[in-house]
């Protein structure tokens, strides 16, 4: 018996393999960059001082980024550097007035409570910048075909609350920002793998033709009321490589081909993984990098091009977390050498 669950029924089991074969991807001119390779988003601010013993393992983005050039798996003139994220540009998900409490420090201790984060002037700036990394991945990825930020991910922000360690919708900033400077709209898919459902993204985008949720979750997991996204695929605790990568892959290349997006968002969370505190499935690092590496192949084989986050992954071991994390840049160097980018 399948212990994967699915808002419609599955008719084909599509093989991993299939999207690891030869890609026929594009090409686009270098804009601006000095390196022709894979571009990787950071900033130093996207980080902040939290309270001793927080739950949030902040310091994992600037070492993402360490173990990377460690690793020789990129050099620093692949790092793109975002600006800050503009509240005009918040704005076209964000309420005025959430925007305002929460940039002047007027959320109370219940709202905090919910966001899991005590309010301070650093968490606002980081989180801008975060937001930033990803609007200007998806422009790099847009301009190469393919880029990741060593951050965001952020999908449990409503456009009037945070929730879940997150407060800015930075995939759903950067889905409507880009969509709406073009004509016609570009339509957006958001892919997101992170262990827990993308409500906030879900709810956002509940009623926008041109962009199209599609979320593989674990059922128990936080949030305890799930939204309804485009397509949902709900799995059980305890689920490992082989059928979780069944469960994206009976899916994702229908996707491209019916919705045939102009741009794909990627939110390559780690907590699925075994060793995640918060996770509760059993995802293995080599798992985890087929995972990175068919998603991104399954997309930029079709000439699509994708941006890819972090999102979620929690361990008191920071450096741990942080190599993998780097799973998906790994993966998206090797699509980017073997697609010729």
């Amino acid at each position: 018996m399948t212990r994967i669950t699915l808002m419609f029924s599955r008719r084909l089991r599509i093989k991993v393999g299939a999207a690891l074969t030869a890609c026929r991807c594009f090409h686009t001119e270098p804009v601006g960059r000095e390196s022709s390779g894979l571009p990787v988003v950071h900033h130093r601010k996207y980080v902040c001082d939290l309270p001793p013993n927080h739950r949030f393992p902040m310091g994992k983005f600037p070492r993402v980024l360490y173990h990377l050039i460690k690793d020789q798996v990129i050099t620093e003139k692949q790092v793109w550097v975002p600006e800050i994220a503009s509240k005009d540009v918040l704005s076209c998900v964000h309420t005025e007035e959430y925007l305002n409490n929460f940039m002047s420090g007027k959320t109370n201790e219940q709202e905090q409570r919910r966001t899991g984060f005590p309010w301070s002037e650093g968490l606002v700036r980081r989180c801008r910048y975060e937001t930033g990394g990803t609007v200007l991945a998806a422009e790099a990825a847009l301009q190469r075909g393919l880029a990741c930020s060593t951050a965001g991910g952020t999908h449990h922000a409503f456009p009037s609350y945070g929730s879940g360690f997150c407060l800015l919708n930075d995939l759903a900033v950067a889905a409507k920002y880009l969509m709406g400077s073009s004509l016609p709209k570009r339509k957006v898919l958001i892919v997101d793998l992170d262990v827990h459902q993308g409500d906030g993204t879900a709810f956002i985008f509940k009623e926008e033709p041109c962009v199209f949720t599609f979320s593989v979750h674990c059922g128990r997991n936080f949030p305890l009321r799930k939204q309804q996204s485009d397509l949902d695929v709900s799995v059980e605790d305890g689920l490992e490589d082989e059928e979780y990568l069944a469960a994206v892959a009976a899916h994702l290349p229908r996707l491209l081909e019916t919705f045939r997006p102009d741009l794909v968002l990627y939110d390559a969370g780690v907590d699925p993984h075994g060793d995640d505190e918060l996770g509760r499935l059993r995802l293995t690092d080599q798992g985890l990098y087929q995972r990175d590496l068919y998603v991104m192949k399954s997309v930029v084989s079709r000439g699509v091009p994708l941006a890819a986050v972090v999102g979620g992954g929690y361990s008191r071991d920071s450096d741990k977390l942080a190599v993998r994390h780097s799973i998906v840049h790994r993966a998206a160097t090797r699509v980017w050498r073997e697609c010729g980018m």
